[in-house]
Order: structure tokens, then sequence, then C-alpha cells
């Protein structure tokens, strides 16, 4: 849980300086700050989904392992 604490605290920092260095605005930083890691977040969710139904076909494809005793 710290190494998700500390990636979400870095990519709200990311998004705030990015966009401040592109506006001036801390008012827009902050704002973008915000929304774009909710979103992403959100989109990331949907993305896990997805990538799990893809590895589940994949895994039922294949044939089992052969394992030499």
């Amino acid at each position: 849980m710290v190494k998700t604490t500390t990636f979400a605290i870095m990519h709200f920092t990311v998004a705030f300086a990015v966009v401040y260095a592109m506006t001036g605005s801390l008012m827009i930083g902050g704002a973008v700050a915000l929304v774009e890691p909710a979103i992403n977040t959100v989109a990331f969710h949907f993305h896990e989904k997805v990538w799990k139904r893809i590895e589940q076909k994949r895994s039922a494809r294949l044939p089992p392992p052969v394992f030499n005793a």
C-alpha cells in the first residue's frame, strides 16, 4: 500500500507541475492534478479487467505444463 500511495503522490505532483508549467495557473494546475489522476485510475481499473480476460483466454488455449521428475 505504501508503494501505491507514493505513486499516487508522484502522479498528482507530475500532473500539477506539467500543467502549471504550461499555463502558469495554480488553479488550472490544481484542477488537472485532481481530475486527471482520478480519471486515469478509473480507466486503469477497466484496463485491468480487460487484461485479465485476455490472460484467461490465453491460458485456456495453452496446453498444461509438463513437469519432468
